[in-house]
């Protein structure tokens, strides 16, 4: 049991992320001091937003530059904290080359950060953002478990470099962060497993494959007809409140599937049809699945992905963030609308 003075600075990796952001505002609302790592603290442009939520809050706010490839570059933001939120991993679905793009960030990024707690005496508590692709790799792993409910005790097994990298890569950063974390006993690790993130970003143009989803179901691309995807969904600030308990709550232990629904992209759709009606060309109906097999490769998807995932339910267990951090979820018809609205109030959909 960890119990963290919250009159130490806290440690936040990858402050301008779409996560990220809303634990610094958390933090910061509670009146601590952000250690905020960003790849370039003079981009004032970029951290303009930061900055103005952290001058209406009662806490404080530091840049530091920090780079997820180059070792020891964590250490300055890292002295006198005794909590470390590990956010920063790329999340992109396509990319040219999966290992360079998407693991090596993930599991060297992950790596020398850990290696920097390893090098600081005064950290306590290391929050890792996993995701729940760490747990399950394709939609249909689920079949394989009881009642096809994943729960934490799982692992995706069925992810590599070249079949869903971007799963892998969140399965490689957290088995090597227990493992780096098994090899001493000053610091406990607590990792969080969240579903699709949505919600409204803190800044207004924030970049995240969620929006590229949420905006493709209202800009026209899915109008015809949209793949029967099953996924889990959460709302971001119910992922920043996630990481703050598992920060401050001392009994929090082992990984945290953080997630308000089990649901799909057609429900998702029809939520904000409800909302919106004719005025976006939402989508309707499902796709065929030998249609969507058939044209993959064309929007950019291996027939694989496919097979294994259009079709098969998504399933996890959230009891356990309930249960011990004490979470309670946001409907997601609150978080799909305001995402939604963000999105069209600054013209992406």
């Amino acid at each position: 049991m960890r119990v963290i003075d919250k009159e130490k600075p806290v440690l936040v990796t990858g402050a301008t992320g779409y996560v990220a952001g809303w634990i610094v505002k958390k933090l910061l609302n509670e009146g601590l001091t952000v250690h905020a790592t960003v790849r370039d603290p003079h981009n004032t442009d970029k951290l303009k937003y930061l900055q103005n939520i952290a001058a209406q809050a009662p806490g404080t706010l530091k840049f530091f530059k920090a780079d997820l490839l180059e070792a020891g570059s964590f250490d300055e933001a890292m002295k006198d904290c005794e909590l470390v939120f590990h956010t920063a991993s790329p999340f992109i679905n396509k990319v040219k080359d999966p290992q360079r793009d998407l693991v090596d960030p993930a599991l060297i990024g992950t790596k020398n950060v850990l290696d920097a707690v390893n090098r600081t005496a005064s950290v306590q508590r290391v929050v890792l953002t996993s995701s729940s692709v760490a747990i399950i790799g394709d939609a249909i792993d689920c079949e394989s478990f009881p009642n096809g409910l994943a729960t934490e005790a799982y692992w995706n097994t069925t992810s590599s470099v070249t079949h869903q990298p971007y799963n892998y890569s969140k399965v490689v950063a957290e088995r090597a962060a227990w493992e780096i974390n098994k090899k001493q006993d000053r610091w406990d690790l607590v990792t969080i497993n969240p579903s699709l993130v949505i919600g409204p970003g803190l800044n207004a143009f924030a970049t995240s494959e969620s929006f590229n989803i949420v905006r493709q179901i209202g800009d026209g691309s899915m109008k015809f007809g949209i793949p029967e995807f099953y996924i889990g969904v959460v709302d971001v600030r119910d992922v920043a409140e996630v990481h703050f308990k598992a920060g401050f709550t001392p009994q929090a232990k082992g990984r945290y599937i953080t997630s308000a629904e089990n649901t799909g992209l057609l429900p998702l759709a029809n939520i904000l049809k409800k909302k919106y009606g004719t005025a976006y060309p939402f989508p309707s109906r499902y796709l065929p699945k030998p249609l969507v097999w058939l044209l993959a490769p064309l929007a950019g998807f291996k027939r694989k992905m496919i097979s294994r995932n259009v079709g098969h339910e998504w399933k996890v267990d959230n009891s356990k963030s309930i249960q011990e951090l004490g979470v309670h979820y946001r409907p997601i018809e609150e978080s799909i609308t305001e995402m939604f609205q963000q999105l069209a109030d600054n013209g992406i959909v």
